[in-house]
C-alpha cells in the first residue's frame, strides 16, 4: 500500500511537509478551514479537505474532524507539524488507537515529557543537570510560598503542560506570588486545558540553547548541534541561528550529550528539541523537550545538510535513521528571522490583511519558507508569521551580511511587517558580537522608547 499523509497544519510547515513527502513519493492530504481555503497549501497537497470554520477550535484543533479527514480520505498517517494539536497526548492516542501512524513520538513519550514537572524528574533521574524548583507540580497557594521562600525569588511559575513560551510568570517576591499564583493557574487552564503549574529559580538573563535530536525505532539516536533561541520577545522567539556563537565547547559537547541521554531514557523516537538555559557562568540546565519538528528547524538543516522532515517521515515509516552520529558535521553559519504581520511601533499588533505586492530575495545562500503571495489574504485567526527567512554562509560575519542584503530586498505591501524591525537589529553592534542574551530585545525597546 502507497503511504499517504495527512498534514494536520497549515501555513509554511504545511508545506514544508508537502515538499519533503513529494520527494519521498508520499501522496498527501491538506486539511484547510474556510479562512485557509485560498492557502497554497491547499493548493500544493495531492487532496484537500475542509475540516471546519476559521477559529482553531472549529478546525485545526478539533480533533475528531482531523481524524475523520485521515480516515475518510485512506491516509495512513498523520504528521502535525508544530503548535495545534503537535504535542496533544490524548490527540496522539486516538490516532494510535485508530490504527494511524503519527508522525512524532509515542502518545507515551509525549505523555512524559509534555508535563513539564514530569520531564524535569526525568531529567534528573538521567544525570542532566536541573534548575532548583519543585518536586512535581505545586497544588496549594501555601505549599508554592515554602518553595519560593527556600528557593529564593525571583522564581518562575510555570504551566505543567504549557509550551510556545506561555504560561510563564516571574514572580520577584513573595507579595507578587501571593498575588500571582492564582491567575497562573487559571491562565495555563485557559490556554492548555490544564491549570497544574510548577516552580523554577528564574535565571535571569541567560542564553536560550536548544539541541537537535532524532531517534528511531531501533534504539539509535543522534544529536545534530545547538541552535541559539535567545534573541526573543515576551519568551516568543524572533531570531535564531547555528552554531551558538559564544558556547564553550566544552560545555557544547555536554550539552549534547546530555539531550542523547534523556532521549534513550524516554526510548525517544522521530525528532525532538532538548532544551537548555546557560547562565552568565557558562553553566547550562535543562527546561523542557519539545516533541516535534521547531519552526527553527530550517538552520540545523543548513549547517548539516540533513533533511529533518524527511527523516521524520522514515523513521515514522520504519527506516533506520540515515546517519550516525560519527558521520554529522556542521558546516557554515545559519541565521533564521521570523517575519511577521506586526506592527513594531504599536506593541507588535498583528496585522493581518491583504498583500498587495511581494518581493522575495534571492540567491546563493538564502532559503524562505512561507505561504503567502501576492493577494493572499492574511487571516487575523492564526499565528502572526508569514515567512522564515534563512541565510547560510561559511561564517557568521558573513551571515550577518547576507541577512542584512536579503532584508533589504524583503518587499510586504499592503500590510505592516516587522521587517525593518528585524534589520535593525542585524545592525546591532553586540548582536554583531554575539553577545546578547534572551533580555536583548526587551533592552533595545526599552532604549527605543527613552529616546
Amino acid at each position: 500500500m502507497q503511504n499517504k499523509v495527512l498534514i494536520a497544519n497549515r501555513g509554511e510547515i504545511a508545506l514544508r511537509i508537502i515538499r519533503a513527502c513529494k520527494e519521498l513519493g508520499i501522496a498527501t492530504v491538506a486539511v484547510y478551514s474556510k479562512a485557509d481555503k485560498d492557502s497554497l497549501h491547499v493548493k500544493f497537497a495531492d487532496e484537500a479537505i475542509c475540516i471546519g470554520n476559521s477559529r482553531s477550535n472549529d478546525s485545526y484543533l478539533n480533533m475528531n474532524r482531523v481524524i475523520s479527514a485521515a480516515l475518510s480520505t485512506g491516509c495512513n498517517a498523520i504528521h502535525p507539524g508544530y503548535g495545534f494539536l503537535s504535542e496533544n497526548e490524548r490527540f496522539v492516542s486516538i490516532v494510535e488507537k485508530c490504527g494511524l501512524k503519527f508522525v512524532g513520538p509515542t502518545s507515551e513519550v509525549i505523555a512524559k515529557l509534555g508535563n513539564k514537572a514530569a520531564a524535569r524528574a526525568i531529567a534528573k533521574l538521567a544525570r542532566l543537570p536541573i534548575v532548583e524548583g519543585s518536586d512535581g507540580v505545586v497544588d496549594s497557594l501555601e505549599e508554592g510560598l515554602a518553595i519560593s521562600n527556600k528557593i529564593g525569588y525571583p522564581i518562575m511559575i510555570k504551566a505543567s503542560n504549557g509550551g510556545g513560551g506561555k504560561g510563564i510568570t516571574i514572580v520577584y517576591s513573595e507579595t507578587e506570588f501571593r498575588k500571582t499564583f492564582g491567575k497562573t493557574m487559571m491562565e495555563a487552564k485557559a490556554a492548555f486545558g490544564d491549570s497544574r503549574v510548577y516552580i523554577e529559580k528564574y535565571i535571569e538573563n541567560p542564553k536560550h540553547i536548544e539541541v537537535q535530536i532524532l531517534g528511531d525505532n531501533f534504539g539509535n539516536v543522534v544529536q545534530l548541534g545547538e541552535r541559539d533561541c535567545s534573541m526573543q520577545r515576551n519568551n516568543q522567539k524572533v531570531i535564531e541561528e547555528s552554531p551558538c556563537v559564544s558556547l564553550n565547547p566544552l560545555v557544547r559537547r555536554s550539552m549534547g550529550f546530555a539531550a542523547v541521554r534523556l532521549a534513550k531514557a524516554v526510548k525517544y523516537t522521530n525528532a525532538g528539541t532538548v532544551e537548555f538555559i546557560v547562565d552568565k557562568d557558562g553553566k547550562f540546565y535543562f527546561i523542557e523537550m519539545n516533541t516535534r519538528i521547531q519552526v527553527e528547524h530550517p538552520v540545523t538543516e543548513a549547517v548539516t545538510g540533513i533533511d529533518l522532515v524527511k527523516e521524520q517521515l522514515n523513521i515514522a515509516f520504519g527506516s533506520e535513521l540515515s546517519m550516525r552520529q560519527y558521520g554529522i558535521k556542521t558546516n557554515g553559519h545559519s541565521i533564521e528571522c521570523r517575519i511577521n504581520a506586526e506592527d513594531v511601533q504599536n506593541n507588535f499588533r498583528p496585522s493581518p490583511g491583504t498583500i498587495k505586492n511581494l518581493v522575495f530575495p534571492g540567491g546563493n545562500g538564502i532559503r524562505i519558507d512561507s505561504h503567502i503571495y501576492s493577494g493572499y489574504e492574511v487571516p487575523p485567526f492564526y499565528d502572526s508569521m508569514l515567512a522564515k527567512l534563512i541565510v547560510h554562509a561559511p561564517t557568521r560575519k558573513e551571515a550577518i551580511r547576507k541577512m542584512r542584503m536579503a532584508l533589504e530586498q524583503f518587499i510586504v505591501d499592503g500590510i505592516i511587517t516587522n521587517v525593518d524591525f528585524l534589520y535593525v537589529i542585524m545592525h546591532n553592534p553586540e548582536f554583531v558580537k554575539g553577545n546578547y542574551n534572551t533580555s536583548f530585545i526587551k533592552k533595545v525597546l526599552e532604549e527605543q522608547n527613552n529616546g
